[in-house]
């Protein structure tokens, strides 16, 4: 005899679609105390007997991760139930009870920390690092619960995470027609580029083709992007900024590099990056032969400036 084991998120009142049918045909269902799964589902209490101890018709009700020997016929959790954990956690901190400074936050106190959460996750794609990539794409997407949670309490025009998630699925079923509906065909990626872009003029109504643009990246990335727009829109080249000040002569190597394919704010960090690895490895070196590298003459420096 054997108890069916449906493991499901370790907060909130979320079931796996895969065990409604088990559910369904239970004799008796047991669950984990306080596992609010097993509330929401009138689950008793189990007492620790091992599943293979309980009678057959008996679903028990675990949560993600506990830890439990011989459990056959398991049901896996549903595909997100780490999300719906981080849900009910970034809920419980703005709630009354929970964390002071969670429940101060604004959607403006928290801009600082949306900014540099994402140049972090930027740099760990960079560097290449897996375990960074992990925890930086986490402290993203709690920027992300974080704004939909205080969304939630705006006195006129209040959403939350599911309106969020709602409105992304929306766009990402209505901007691949030839994924989710029948009749059309994208032969490459390029083509699905130009279809997206027409399908997001439609779709936003735009009347420029700089609508959109966020005029809050970084001025270089920010360049990229115009020069990116006003070349699909027809513009021509001898009509990008041309001029010899500092800003147009940066504007003009930042469209250049757009133009043939480049990234230019990729390109910049990389050099910008390399040059940050030269001055350290230069100032180490002063410092094995006891130089002070706050000292450094310009004589010092390309003595100790490591070779290309």
């Amino acid at each position: 005899m054997t108890a069916t084991v449906v493991v499901c998120p370790r907060r909130g009142a979320a079931l796996p679609a895969a065990a409604l049918g088990v559910l369904r045909s239970a004799e008796r269902v047991l669950g984990v105390p306080g596992l609010d799964a097993g509330a929401a589902a009138g689950a008793g209490d189990w007492d620790g007997t091992g599943p293979a101890d309980l009678p057959d018709g008996t679903v028990l009700l675990v949560p993600a991760g506990h830890r439990l020997a011989g459990a056959p016929g398991a049901v896996p959790p549903p595909v997100g139930h780490g999300t719906l954990d981080a849900i009910a956690v970034m809920d419980r901190l703005r709630s009354p009870g929970g964390c002071p400074w969670d429940a101060e936050q604004t959607h403006e106190s928290l801009l600082r920390y949306l900014v540099e959460e994402c140049y972090e996750l930027y740099q760990a794609v960079e560097d290449g690092d897996r375990t960074e990539l992990r925890e930086e794409l986490g402290d993203v997407l709690l920027q992300v619960l974080f704004h939909a949670r205080v969304a939630t309490e705006h006195p006129d025009t209040p959403f939350g995470i599911d309106e969020v998630a709602t409105g992304l699925v929306d766009k990402l079923v209505g901007r691949h027609p030839h994924v989710f509906a029948a009749g059309e065909h994208v032969a490459t990626a390029a083509d699905q580029d130009r279809r997206w872009d027409e399908l997001k003029r439609a779709e936003k109504q735009r009347g420029s083709s700089l609508d959109g643009v966020a005029a809050a990246q970084p001025a270089v990335a920010l360049a990229a992007k115009l020069t990116s727009r006003t070349a699909r829109a027809g513009l021509p080249a001898d009509l990008l900024p041309d001029g010899e000040d500092t800003g147009e002569r940066l504007f003009r190597l930042a469209a250049a590099g757009q133009l043939a394919g480049a990234d230019p704010e990729a390109a910049l960090r990389t050099a910008a990056r390399a040059f940050d690895d030269r001055v350290r490895t230069a100032e180490k070196a002063a410092v094995a032969d006891g130089r002070d590298p706050h000292a450094l003459t310009a004589q010092d420096w390309r003595r100790y400036w490591p070779s290309a």
